[in-house]
């Protein structure tokens, strides 16, 4: 009686539902390079916009953005220059890979950042158009450079290695640090203008917000 039921249960027993997601798989380098290379092109055409309409924003991209608007140079050049210290901190706190993309991110930053204002030339930007899709960008440029494995230096490393280590998030992270950052401009900038550089910021940390957090996000 007991053999019989337990073959009834064997031959009756529904099967298994399959796992809701599949066992995660991480990316190979060209995933990671191709990956890195769009979201540099995102963040490298957020601070052309962002630059035209005369806004800074949060991160090293403020910072850099804020610095070329007392000397002539490049923001994407000043992006590389104002990381150099923190390319051998996230090395050391991430890993020689992390600090090893995170250093191939910032040359394709800058070398995207002077080479896309000569293919694409920009006459008038609303500011109010690159607050939001320059910041957004930007954005969506950072996170897709952290998902593969790199940060873009500066306090996005720091977020990055904060959320790693005790969990907390990364651009609410960074959002403290840009409100910093955003009223440094305060001398430099118009009331409108400064306006919408706090709306940049908002929207860069908006996307990291809502998509960056940890758990969600399954394949590498």
């Amino acid at each position: 009686m007991t053999r019989a039921f337990s073959i009834e249960r064997i031959l009756f027993m529904p099967p298994a539902l399959p796992a809701l997601h599949p066992p995660a798989r991480p990316h190979n380098l060209a995933e990671d390079g191709y990956a890195i290379a769009i979201g540099c092109a995102f963040i490298a055409m957020g601070l052309m916009l962002l630059k035209q309409a005369g806004l800074v924003t949060g991160g090293m991209a403020g910072i850099a953005l804020l610095i070329s608007y007392l000397i002539p140079w490049s923001p994407a050049t000043l992006f590389i220059l104002v990381n150099i210290p923190f390319f051998l901190f996230g090395g050391r706190a991430m890993g020689l890979a992390f600090g090893l993309k995170t250093l191939f991110a910032n040359v394709a930053i800058m070398v995207l950042g002077l080479t896309i204002p000569v293919a694409l030339q920009v006459a008038r930007v609303s500011p109010v158009f690159a607050a939001l899709f320059g910041g957004s960008i930007i954005g969506f440029g950072i996170l897709a450079i952290a998902r593969h494995g790199a940060g873009v230096g500066g306090i996005g490393v720091v977020a990055l290695i904060l959320q790693k280590s005790r969990g907390w998030n990364a651009g609410r992270t960074q959002m403290s640090c840009d409100v910093l950052i955003v009223l440094a401009s305060l001398p430099i900038l118009s009331v409108d203008s400064f306006g919408l550089s706090v709306v940049s910021a908002a929207a860069i940390n908006a996307v990291l917000i809502v998509n960056h957090r940890p758990g969600r996000y399954i394949g590498h």
